[in-house]
């Protein structure tokens, strides 16, 4: 009952932390990737030594390409991504890669993506996520319709949504500030982060939700339950699973962020945010939101 009892300063906690996130993404914006904007993706790879990357940034900025992405790549390479190159511009980037001959490298790879494909992927991501989000809607409002008092069940799909907003804007605030600071892109990892995010913060919040709809299922008379009471028995049966359950994969993708390879330390960061908060949200905040509606109702 301590997070029932307390819970309009867990909501509070939430409701700072998003507006902070909305406020960075404002100020800041997101940094668009190649992959949907369009541009070039170069690798290479050196063949005694990689050179310093503050060295090789100097070289690419006096190309006037605009704004050039360099990320390492194993223990000999780079990965450098660019607006779109002709020919000239390519054996420009690979002259200033090399450092004019300097430094032996070899091309892996040189690809090239038009903004076309970048719209197409845009299309697909927020259709996706408008689908996804009225398909839970209406899964919970069908899996509650046994126990619509005394909060109608399709509130619950309107609570776990604003738990999943919750979920998504925190990692996406925190992108925000790697994007502006460490130069972090918006890509398909990006997308495929959100879309993960969403599914497993939902799962723990119904968890605990189903928990909810079993214990009022077991009272005598649903007009007499006392709704807040119920929702903290629920809780504490249920929190300690959610937390081992998120706490293992947690782990697993901190694994991943220090000892995985470059490409994916940003995937699995968003990962690993959105992990936290959505054990976050289905404990501290969606719960709470269930009692805080259920109270409101009861006064109107």
């Amino acid at each position: 009952m301590f997070i029932i009892n307390h819970k309009k300063i867990f909501i509070s906690i939430s409701a700072v932390l998003v507006v902070l996130s909305l406020i960075s993404l404002f100020i800041f914006g997101l940094k668009i990737g190649i992959d949907f904007k369009g541009g070039a993706l170069t690798e290479v790879s050196y063949k005694i030594e990689r050179p310093e990357q503050s060295a090789l940034e100097k070289s690419l900025s006096a190309l006037g390409f605009g704004s050039i992405l360099l990320q390492p790549v194993g223990d000999l390479g780079y990965i450098v991504k660019t607006r779109d190159l002709n020919d000239s511009e390519h054996a420009q980037l690979l002259t200033a890669l090399s450092q004019g001959g300097k430094d032996v490298l070899t091309e892996m790879s040189f690809n090239s993506i038009g903004p076309s494909v970048g719209a197409e992927l845009t299309r697909k991501a927020i259709l996706a996520i408008v689908l996804i989000s009225f398909a839970i809607i209406c899964f919970i409002a069908f899996a509650f319709r046994k126990v619509s008092k005394p909060i109608s069940s399709w509130k619950y799909g309107i609570i776990a949504i604003v738990t999943l907003l919750h979920d998504v804007v925190i990692p996406i605030g925190l992108f925000v500030i790697l994007s502006h600071y460490f130069g972090a892109e918006v890509d398909t990892l990006f997308v495929v982060a959100i879309l993960t995010i969403l599914g497993l913060s939902v799962s723990d919040t119904i968890v605990i939700f189903d928990r909810i709809r079993e214990n009022l299922r077991n009272q005598n008379s649903i007009d007499k339950v006392n709704f807040s009471e119920v929702v903290g028995k629920s809780l504490e049966q249920s929190y300690i699973r959610s937390i081992c359950t998120s706490g293992t994969v947690i782990l697993v993708l901190l694994a991943l962020f220090f000892f995985g390879p470059v490409s994916t330390k940003y995937f699995a960061l968003m990962l690993t945010a959105g992990m936290f908060f959505g054990t976050y949200s289905s404990i501290f905040l969606a719960s709470p939101l269930l009692v805080l509606v259920g109270e409101w109702q009861k006064n109107k």
